[in-house]
């Protein structure tokens, strides 16, 4: 039984981060920054790379389980609760490229007016993702650390550094994730009694 990530998978994971940092970076901050043909160009070549890797990295990483590494079995509102923000994190990765793309698409063929119908809905999905995606990144990142504090083992699967070789043994740590699994079964009794 696989317990940690690939090498090709960890490299996939750390080098889309490092892609994504740049992308954050070099953004163009206003409409009329796109009048410069080699900026627009560089805009649409790298928002056209970057959604490539995106479907290429989702195609790779999907045949992973959610909790590689895991010493323990994970709460099934865990481990949907953690799909759904990996999911959503890959649909705000597609989103963020491909409206940047309609952007230039729209600038290009005359639609200049960020209050325009067709620029101003563009414009606004693609605010929206970008902040989605930091959200998600920071809820992504937290998790990760929580679970470290744990001490799942999920840590040891994807990141170099900071290993865990065991659970936690640290009475708060546990008294907080008995706590945690409490929820978790508040809210599959929920969802249970709901499908009934």
């Amino acid at each position: 039984m696989q317990k940690s990530h690939t090498l090709l998978a960890r490299s996939i994971h750390w080098s889309f981060i490092l892609l994504y940092i740049y992308g954050i970076f070099k953004q163009v901050n206003e409409l009329d920054e796109l009048e410069e043909n080699n900026l627009l160009l560089f805009e649409i070549v790298f928002a056209t790379l970057f959604l490539v890797i995106v479907i290429l990295r989702y195609s790779y990483m999907r045949r992973f389980k959610t909790f590689l590494g895991a010493r323990e079995p994970v709460h099934i509102v865990h481990y949907y609760f953690a799909r759904s923000v990996h999911k959503a994190m890959y649909a705000v990765f597609i989103l963020l490229p491909l409206t940047g793309l309609i952007i230039a698409a729209l600038y290009t063929n005359g639609y200049q007016n960020e209050d325009g119908l067709l620029m101003g809905a563009a414009l606004g999905i693609h605010e929206f993702t970008a902040t989605a995606s930091y959200v998600l990144i920071a809820t992504h990142i937290a998790a990760a650390i929580y679970s470290r504090i744990k001490g799942e083992g999920v840590w040891s699967s994807m990141v170099p550094i900071l290993k865990e070789d065991k659970p936690s043994e640290n009475e708060l740590v546990k008294k907080i994730a008995s706590i945690e699994e409490q929820i978790y079964d508040k809210v599959e009794g929920f969802f249970s009694s709901k499908n009934k």
